[in-house]
């Protein structure tokens, strides 16, 4: 049964046990598969970071020999892959899946199973495409996979069927959480929290997941086009009998520049609760700041082409694309100016989860400013495929979504787990990454200027790049001892970190109102919402000269929100029950069905079968397992 929550006399029980280490293969409990999205992310964020390194110290200084060419294809081909669509999109879903349903007032996501789904599918994809490397070869033609350069003539063994097979199975997963999560927002909110009450957080991860449903299928087609080339001897991409290769390159990117809005937004959200919460005041023009955030998500759409200004579109389309790129400029410059305004005048308390937002706003700036002299068309042509288009994209989704995601992770600690990370760990964690990332990416715009073609294995002496790159790969290295810090911070406080509370911050959305970390249920009784940051309004009110005053045992206070929560621990007589939708292992074998369906199409048809009969067997069970009633 996959449904959401119904009440009924009794006590507060599952059906089946949920604790355990088990009981995460069969959860459906939102804020478990937030968990696990987040840990995988991380993980995989490791392993992109040793493949980062591994880049950096071949081009430390000329003529490398730490990669041969074959392994430095690979190695700077998966990062991208690893960085794009294993860490910094998970990470976002980490964030929707644990907090959305919290902050709009739910006890769960609409479709609780398929959210389990949804996250075994991707975790079984990154491990088939990371299985390649024992396969005869990773992924090999960049993480956007260009045709020719991409198909069998040119990539001959199995590197690139991993790459399409695998991001088309990551596509099933992030589809069916969109799905999930759009749904969850228009029906699941609480009462009388209408749209324009949603935290700015919730409304970036809503616009996300509609880019997701319209933007992944045309990926899709473009992948399918892929492997109907390489595996069944069609020409989509074969210029000799009459395929187009500027065909994926539409299509990719078509999907790609919204892709760029799908890793930035949620970050973006983040950000937008972060400051107004360590500022004391509220977000500064909330309308303006979520309708630019549905405009940059709209006008996401026409902007595709500037990525090929160099293919020979020609000065029509070529103006016409570098227009709409200046545009696209002034929605996000707004958000800026909304995030500037709101820390003016404030009183600002610099938390680390402020520090690490802060540097989000500044690094994207920075980002985005060297993303406006892509418009100019003269200019792209000589940009293009160079160490500068590396930097570009390097400052907004590290400097800006990673930053913005780290900054989530120190505000959201407490209430997922309980404890304080760290204030003096937390703030040596951001300025060593802040230091390491413009150390590393700073000397791209340089080299690039100085026309430093980026993919290139090795370089020759002479050439006045080597100074830059080794500064960038000590800046790699640094930004590599940040994260030991970080996971040193995460290690010392699962051990010893001090007990957050439920509202440690003095935050002002609904998802502080309970229990740190939350019940299994969220909330006893689901809240009634009068205004936009509730929770804030519930805690102060302005005496009459316009000062905030603190209610009486403030909505913060833990016994006050016991006595007010209808359930807290689940027994007693007197208690409304909570049914919560049963655990289920049926998500779990449906997707593992899905990756040796991929491998058959590769090695074996005994294999198709094999996975097709699996991936049935779990939608079926799934389908047919008796409800928890």
């Amino acid at each position: 049964m996959d449904a959401a929550i119904e009440t009924r006399p009794g006590v507060f029980k599952r059906p089946t046990a949920t604790t355990g280490a088990w009981s995460w293969f069969s959860t459906v409990d939102h804020k478990k598969i937030g968990i696990l999205y987040g840990a995988t992310a991380i993980l995989f964020f490791v392993v992109g970071g040793i493949e980062a390194l591994l880049i950096r110290l071949q081009l430390a200084k000329p003529d490398g020999n730490v990669l041969s060419p074959s392994a430095y294809n690979q190695a700077f081909t998966m990062h991208g892959i690893t960085m794009i669509f294993l860490v910094v999109m998970p990470l976002g879903a980490a964030f929707a899946n644990y907090l959305l349903p919290l902050m709009i007032g739910a006890r769960d996501v609409a479709f609780p199973r398929l959210n389990a789904f949804s996250y075994w599918v991707f975790a079984l994809a990154g491990i088939f495409i990371y299985s390649s490397f024992f396969l005869g070869g990773a992924p090999n033609g960049g993480w956007f996979g260009y045709a020719p350069l991409s198909t069998k003539a040119f990539s001959p063994g199995h590197n690139m069927d991993f790459y399409a097979l695998g991001l088309l199975i990551l596509g099933v997963a992030s589809t069916a959480s969109a799905v999930n999560l759009l749904v969850t927002v228009v029906n699941m909110r609480a009462p009388g929290m209408s749209l324009m009450r949603m935290p700015v957080f919730v409304w970036m991860v809503f616009v996300v997941q509609f880019l997701l449903v319209f933007a992944l299928p045309v990926l899709t087609v473009g992948l399918i086009q892929l492997i109907f080339d390489r595996l069944m001897g069609t020409n989509f991409f074969n210029a000799t009998k009459g395929g187009d290769p500027l065909l994926w390159q539409h299509l990719f990117w078509l999907f790609g520049h919204p892709e760029v809005y799908i890793l930035i937004l949620p970050a973006m959200g983040i950000v937008s609760e972060v400051l107004p919460t360590f500022s004391r005041k509220p977000l500064f023009g909330y309308p303006v700041v979520v309708f630019s955030g549905i405009a940059i998500g709209f006008m996401g759409w026409g902007v595709w082409a500037h990525h090929m200004f160099a293919t020979g579109l020609g000065p029509v389309a070529n103006s016409a694309f570098a227009v709409s790129t200046m545009f696209i400029a002034v929605p996000t410059g707004v958000k800026v100016f909304n995030w500037t305004a709101t820390m003016w005048g404030g009183s600002l308390r610099l938390k680390t989860p402020m520090l690490f937002s802060i540097g989000f706003v500044t690094m994207f700036i920075i980002g985005g400013l060297s993303g406006v002299t892509h418009a100019v068309v003269p200019s792209d042509y000589q940009q293009t495929d160079t160490y500068y288009i590396v930097a570009h994209f390097h400052y907004v989704l590290f400097g800006g979504a990673m930053f913005g995601l780290f900054s989530g992770v120190y505000y959201w600690w407490p209430k997922v787990f309980g404890k304080l990370l760290n204030e003096r760990v937390g703030k040596l964690h951001f300025w060593l990454m802040l230091i390491g990332f413009n150390l590393t990416f700073a000397p791209f715009h340089i080299l690039g200027l100085q026309g430093m073609v980026r993919r290139t294995y090795t370089y020759p002496k002479g050439r006045g790049w080597d100074g830059w790159n080794f500064v960038s790969t000590v800046g790699a290295f640094v930004i590599a001892l940040s994260l030991l810090v970080f996971f040193y911070n995460v290690i010392v406080t699962r051990r010893r970190g001090a007990v957050a509370g439920n509202d440690p911050w003095d935050a002002r959305t609904i998802e502080w109102t309970t229990s740190s970390p939350p019940p299994e249920y969220n909330f006893a009784e689901i809240p009634v919402i009068h205004s936009v940051d509730d929770f804030w309004h519930r805690k102060y009110v302005e005496d009459k000269e316009g000062r905030l005053v603190r209610v009486p045992s403030g909505g913060a206070d833990e016994e006050e929100h016991d006595r007010g929560s209808g359930v807290t621990d689940g027994h007693g007589d007197d208690h409304h029950a909570i049914h919560m939708p049963s655990p289920s292992y049926f998500p779990l074998l449906a997707a593992i069905g899905m990756p040796i369906f991929a491998y058959g199409l590769i090695y074996s048809r005994i294999l198709i079968a094999a996975g097709a009969l699996i991936m049935l067997t779990g939608l079926y069970g799934w389908a047919l397992e008796p409800g928890s009633e």
